[in-house]
Parts: structure tokens; C-alpha cells; sequence
């Protein structure tokens, strides 16, 4: 299980994101920089315990009203060969020394192990506390899979991230993340499976929503 280092990362997650995050076209914020406040998440791990992987919710205040973003990251210790294009950037933890920081949606070991989340293979991992299962994060599948591993193709929308596999399946990441109205996250019609999980809203409270949408393609005729 994930281990977590009380220690220093520096620059730190939020400095990183607040230069990255207007450069994607999910991002919605004011004309200036963001206002980034860390508002929840949780981690999976690489079976390997190589590779750090957080799905990580930040709120962002420099808009017309908050925001929440889901920003999943994967932490190397080297570049990611072919994945320039997704680095975040490099920031230098105490323990473990220099970091490669990535949006996970293009780390096939991340990909994988969210793949394996919503098969129900995965155990999500609490955020910032080592060994220790993280109850608020829900899944589920319609049948009984399998969930393809590999998700080559990734496509970012204006509020959403789709990776799609070689057979059609797409695993849609929530950028802007919504509390469900009644406080039970309900999958979208025609989605095969879900992942949900729980952040802290503007006023403190905790809620609940969709972060990750798992869509099968239709039969053949």
C-alpha cells in the first residue's frame, strides 16, 4: 500500500498546477492566475511500487465562483519516455529526490490501476495517510467485465478527459467535479461503470460526485 512521506516537495503540487492548469481546455478560471486550495482526493498504488499515483481535487477561487477539478498526477522517479507533452513539470521531494509529475491520464500504469478500480481488482488508498483504505471512494460495473488495461488514445474536452481503448471502451475523467444532489452519486444513463469519490466544498462540507465514467461501445449489428 501507499506509502506517505511527511517531508517537503519542492515547488510544491499547487505551484505546479497553478502555471499548468490554464494551459488545459478543461480549465474555467479568471483572467489571472489560479487561486488553488487542495480540496480532497485519494491515491491507487502501482503494483510495482514504483509509481505514485494520485487522483487529487483542487478547488480554484479566481473565477466568477469556485470551481473543483479533478487532477489525477503520477509521481516518477525518471521522464516517462513519449510523454513529454503531459509533464506537469519536476519538483524535488526530501526523501525520494527529484519527481517527474505527469497527468496521470497519459501514465499507462496509472491508466491501468484505474482500469482496475472500476473492475473492482483496485483498493483506492486514503490521500495523505499511509496503508490505509479510502471508504469515501465508491465503483461500479454493470457484468462482470473485463475492463480493458490499456487506454492508448486520450483526448481532452472542455469538461472532461476521454481515454479510449483499441475496442471502443472510454474511460471519461470528470475534470469539473459536481456534488450529487441528494449526496448519492448515481451513474450517467448508458454508462457501464463509475467511480466516485468525496471533496471539500467552498463552505467546508463534505460531498460527493462522479469523477470517472467507464463507457462501453454498442453492439455489433
Amino acid at each position: 500500500m501507499a506509502v506517505i512521506h511527511r517531508t517537503t516537495l519542492e515547488p510544491t503540487k499547487l505551484e505546479l498546477l497553478t502555471g499548468w492548469l490554464p494551459t488545459r481546455p478543461w480549465y474555467h478560471g479568471g483572467p489571472g492566475a489560479p487561486e488553488l486550495a487542495k480540496a480532497g482526493g485519494f491515491r491507487l498504488d502501482d503494483p510495482k511500487g514504483e509509481v505514485g499515483i494520485e487522483f487529487m481535487v483542487v478547488r480554484d477561487g479566481s473565477g466568477e465562483g469556485p470551481v473543483s477539478y479533478l487532477v489525477p498526477l503520477t509521481y516518477r522517479a525518471a521522464p516517462l519516455d513519449g510523454a513529454d507533452a503531459a509533464l506537469v513539470g519536476t519538483a524535488e521531494h526530501g526523501v525520494l529526490g527529484r519527481r517527474w509529475i505527469y497527468d496521470a491520464c497519459h501514465d499507462p500504469v496509472a491508466v491501468a490501476e484505474l482500469a482496475a478500480l472500476v473492475e473492482g481488482r483496485a483498493e483506492p488508498q486514503a490521500q495523505s495517510v499511509s496503508h490505509t483504505p479510502d471508504r469515501e471512494v465508491s465503483r461500479a460495473l454493470a457484468g462482470e467485465g473485463p475492463v480493458p488495461a490499456e487506454f492508448p488514445a486520450v483526448e481532452d474536452g472542455e469538461e472532461h478527459t476521454e481515454l479510449t481503448a483499441a475496442d471502443g471502451t472510454v474511460l471519461r475523467v470528470l475534470r469539473t467535479l459536481h456534488p450529487a444532489q441528494d449526496g448519492a452519486p448515481q451513474a450517467e444513463p448508458g454508462a457501464a461503470g463509475h467511480v466516485a469519490g468525496a471533496w471539500d466544498a467552498p463552505d467546508g462540507a463534505r460531498v460527493q460526485g462522479l469523477m470517472v465514467l467507464l463507457l462501453t461501445p454498442p453492439p455489433a449489428p
